[in-house]
């Protein structure tokens, strides 16, 4: 079977549905389903077993729901890609806070779900290309909507409690997230966070300023400056190649 063909589990407590789903990843070339689960324990017991690439996951289960099912497998190594399946819209911002390849809203339409299928196996190119597991984009909630913002298009990234902000360009946008966690999932070589509070995008640093005292700043090249935390020095210094 060619290396581009998605082993998959679909997951949905409704026989029905996932007969469905079945009928509909039978005329996708790119999908091999090599399984079913009818909850999410049994889903975690067949991820196990059966090693899937991508996971068609339900939101809504008795006990253990798509959500936890979700959060078990970021906790994991070699996780598959997860495309939520739910008839509900608002769990859309935990969905990709779990980092989650799409969300499609049932009813699924063959059109709909091969557009999450090419995204999963593109995210599975990328990494066996050497990506690694660095975030590529973030989907953000605007307005009644979700906006897709890639990585490389982020300039800086602020701590607001449990938040953090994405500022692109002259815009920006919150998202939930802690700044450490956040830190751990994007690529070191394109990002370097400079203060507990504060990430900036390595292209986006015009150069270091010595402000006395042992203070030093960040000169950002739309000409705004920021401060680096004195416990972050070294790795700013190391960057400048002092």
């Amino acid at each position: 079977m060619a290396d581009s063909v998605l082993k998959t589990l679909i997951v949905d407590d409704e026989p029905l549905a996932i007969e469905r789903m079945r009928v509909i990843c039978a005329g996708l070339p790119r999908i091999e389903v090599v399984g079913t689960a009818l909850d999410g324990k049994a889903a975690l017991d067949a991820i196990d077993a059966l090693r899937p690439d991508l996971v068609l996951l339900d939101m809504t289960m008795p006990e253990l729901d798509g959500l936890a099912v979700a959060r078990a497998l970021v906790r994991g190594e070699n996780a598959p890609a997860v495309v939520f399946v739910t008839a509900h819209d608002n769990f859309a911002v935990e969905a990709f806070d779990l980092d989650a390849v799409d969300y499609v809203l049932k009813p699924v339409t063959a059109e709909r779900l091969e557009r999450a299928v090419v995204r999963a196996a593109a995210r599975r190119g990328a990494r066996a290309a050497g990506g690694g597991d660095w975030l590529t984009e973030f989907w953000v909630p605007h307005r009644s909507e979700l906006l897709r913002i890639a990585a490389a298009d982020v300039d800086r990234i602020d701590a607001e409690r449990d938040y953090v902000r994405l500022h692109v360009g002259e815009r920006s946008y919150l998202l939930l997230q802690t700044v450490s966690g956040l830190e751990a999932r994007l690529d070191p070589d394109r990002f370097i966070r400079l203060h507990r509070s504060t990430i900036l995008r390595r292209d986006r640093i015009a150069g270091l300023r010595h402000d006395g005292l042992g203070v030093w700043s960040a000169e950002l090249s739309d000409g705004t400056t920021v401060r680096i935390g004195r416990t972050y020095l070294a790795r700013a210094k190391a960057m400048a190649g002092r």
